[in-house]
């Protein structure tokens, strides 16, 4: 515990400037909706009514299957893989920051787009449907990219200053990889989730939307 603590004290910047970066995405993802054009937002909409009148008549499609949870969960895996492999290198240092932006883009847009089209029943829905399981993802993400910019930085630590032999670099390598798959095993969990609950909790939430008369 107490060198979990030590790691946490001694990366807490990193976690900040993280943490900071990815709300501005969260905000600029936000702005970006009142960029769309009146028919991009008339087209988002309809898509989405679609969405609403599909899940209040029939539950939004067949039950979830493992096939679903696959694709769910590749998806985040996928994420937690391109950050894992920017940490492999020095010029991927910049691409994590980059990945931790875009997904604040991704969550702002969304959400920002559901609340500017239903106001607060948009926000309640927003908080069913994409809030439970990032609230696992987020941090998920931010511990692997804490890890692999504190990876990256090292290598360029030891190449500048020559101080590690090729062989030092097995411990720290083998650190990082089994820190990223400990954190793959939430994402697999977090997937799991967003399966089987959150259709559920949608389905909860739709038809106050329908009967409002939002779709």
């Amino acid at each position: 515990m107490q060198l979990l603590r030590h790691s946490l004290a001694h990366r807490m910047p990193l976690y900040v400037f993280l943490g900071v970066l990815f709300l501005v995405g969260v905000v600029f993802g936000a702005l970006m909706v009142n960029a769309l054009t009146l028919e991009q937002q008339q087209e988002l909409g309809r898509y989405l009514n679609n969405f609403f009148v599909s899940v209040g008549q029939d539950g939004g499609a067949a039950d979830p299957t493992l096939t679903k949870f696959w694709e769910i969960a590749s998806l985040h895996l996928k994420w937690a893989a391109l950050i894992w492999i920017c940490g492999l290198s020095v010029i991927g240092l910049p691409g994590i920051l980059v990945l931790n932006f875009l997904k604040g883009v991704l969550i702002g847009f969304s959400v920002g787009f559901v609340v500017g089209q239903y106001s607060w029943k948009g926000l309640l829905f927003a908080l069913v449907s994409v809030a439970p399981h990032n609230v696992v993802v987020i941090p998920v993400l931010l511990v692997c990219s804490v890890a692999a910019m504190t990876f990256s930085i090292q290598m360029i630590k030891d190449r500048m200053l020559l101080t590690r032999r090729p062989s030092g670099f097995v411990k720290p390598f083998a650190s990082y990889a089994g820190l990223t798959a400990v954190m793959m095993l939430f994402l697999l969990g977090s997937a799991s989730f967003e399966t089987w609950v959150t259709p559920v909790m949608m389905r909860w939430v739709t038809p106050l939307l329908m009967s409002a008369g939002a779709v």
